[in-house]
């Protein structure tokens, strides 16, 4: 039997609860509506470190960072290299089962042009170097906001020449000048709605007259001097959204939905391509992103935490259509971001690698219920969650909240504190200093005492106050294109 085509769809820093079809009925996602009909919905799916290189490893390799010690965007390149040496990244496996494979948009790989196992490769970067060479017709970016920023602002390009129509563009040639005697498999990756939030001003004017959701707040979060400021350190140095008023960030949040929403429209594009050449009945579809975005919820913004707004992440599943697959699912099961690796590979009927601790997707119904998440990002936060009880920690400050999933979805009561909650937050606790002493033990030190020795995390002071942090750093660039961050 021929294999399947597969197509992997992500976007960068795009929180779960951003699907019109998943309940939020601010926001325009026809197309992932229509994956969701056509799918299963993965309702909880957390990264298990919610920064951009972490996540895209943890898909290229199928190994959780605190696996492989890729917990920053400045630690994968030996890991990359040693994989695609023993051809167990996923486009090399892929590959040399006879795979056409292609990478189109944001692969963030250091060094930016290594392919890592894939046969093609077009980055961000080609798209700058298309339009520096016509920038009398379009040039994007020259707002100049950085790479972190939060504010919104209006792209400089009209949306035929925005990055998200280019990146479509660059799917749909490689759809239709591909080797038809082979099954492919095609990242298509977009780069938004990572910031700067500046979306075509067409998509920002279709929520001119829609209410934006509010922010969250918790009892451990309403004010924001009080609130554990170890957890605002990233936000503090990189960010002025903890400035905000709620008029600002409602603004903000128009500008992430609408980078959101001309995504969307782009995948109607590419779904015709697909529907035009007849590739629907034999290619699955899976759509996910590498982390979320915080969006002002407990004063915070951007990625690298572990509350629902960071590490909480869309996934939808699409099988090839007229097999009789059941679809419009909903699985509340706790998926990874490790699952795609080995999900991906039984699409292609290729054995797994061992050693692996994701688990595959095809068959909803295996996935373990007893299943714990850990988190590690910067070796920094911290997180263990059993049965959707939660403990997230960070070593600045040394701040620990709890919090229970079932009764409190967006962490809004911290239970840390509560007598009745004390046995499950040291069992919880003891989880994540046994786990952290197995994958990180330069975090931890010994604590000597009369019955032995015991250990604790290494910590640093938090943030005295907002804005508190040395050296801060808004991701500028001009006209480096050395690296791939150029969204």
């Amino acid at each position: 039997m021929p294999q399947d085509n597969i197509l992997l769809i992500t976007t960068d820093q795009q929180r779960f609860d951003t699907i019109n079809a998943w309940g939020n009925t601010s926001i325009f996602t026809p197309h992932l509506n229509y994956m969701a009909a056509m799918g299963t919905s993965f309702c909880s799916c957390y990264a298990c470190c919610p920064i951009c290189v972490p996540s895209r490893t943890t898909i290229m390799t199928g190994r959780h960072g605190y696996e492989s010690g890729v917990v920053s965007n400045a630690t994968h390149e030996t890991q990359m290299r040693r994989q695609t040496r023993l051809r167990r990244t996923l486009p090399a496996l892929l590959t040399d089962a006879g795979y056409q494979t292609c990478a189109k948009g944001k692969m963030h790989f250091e060094p930016a042009r290594a392919c890592y196992g894939f046969e093609q490769m077009t980055l961000p970067l080609d798209y700058m170097r298309q339009y520096d060479k016509k920038a009398e017709t379009a040039r994007p970016k020259v707002h100049l906001f950085g790479e972190c920023e939060m504010e919104p602002v209006i792209s400089t390009v009209d949306v035929k020449d925005s990055i998200t129509t280019w990146i479509t563009d660059q799917s749909i040639d490689f759809l239709e000048t591909r080797d038809t005697t082979r099954p492919f498999f095609l990242w298509t990756s977009f780069t938004k709605p990572h910031p700067p939030f500046d979306p075509c001003r067409d998509f920002w004017s279709l929520y001119e007259n829609i209410p934006m959701p509010a922010p969250v707040y918790g009892d451990w979060s309403r004010e924001l001097e009080k609130a554990p400021q170890g957890f605002l350190a990233g936000a503090y140095e990189n960010t002025n959204m903890h400035l905000f008023g709620p008029e600002q960030i409602a603004a903000t949040r128009r500008a992430y939905y609408a980078c959101i929403t001309q995504i969307d429209y782009e995948l109607g594009r590419l779904f015709g391509a697909l529907r035009e050449n007849d590739l629907f009945r034999n290619t699955w579809i899976l759509f996910t992103s590498d982390h979320g975005e915080m969006l002002g919820d407990h004063h915070m913004s951007q990625k690298n935490l572990f509350f629902e707004g960071s590490a909480h992440v869309p996934l939808i599943l699409v099988p090839p259509a007229g097999r009789g697959i059941p679809h419009n699912l909903t699985v509340d099961s706790l998926a990874e971001i490790a699952d795609i690796y080995p999900t991906i590979l039984e699409m292609a009927g290729i054995p797994l690698p061992e050693g692996l601790t994701g688990h595959s997707l095809l068959d909803p119904a295996a996935l373990p219920a007893d299943r714990i998440f850990y988190g590690d990002s910067l070796h920094t936060n911290f997180c263990v969650m059993q049965n959707r009880i939660k403990l997230v920690y960070t070593t600045c400050g040394d701040h620990l909240l709890l919090f229970n999933l079932k009764e409190d979805p967006m962490e809004q009561k911290d239970l840390s504190g509560d007598p009745a909650w004390q046995e499950k937050k040291q069992e919880l606790f003891a989880l994540l200093l046994a786990h952290v002493k197995e994958t990180a033990p330069q975090v931890l030190e010994e604590i000597p005492s009369g019955a032995g020795s015991s250990c604790r995390f290494k910590t640093t002071p938090a943030p005295r106050f907002p804005g508190d942090m040395p050296g801060r750093w808004f991701g500028f660039h001009y006209h480096d294109y050395s690296v791939d961050t150029f969204h």
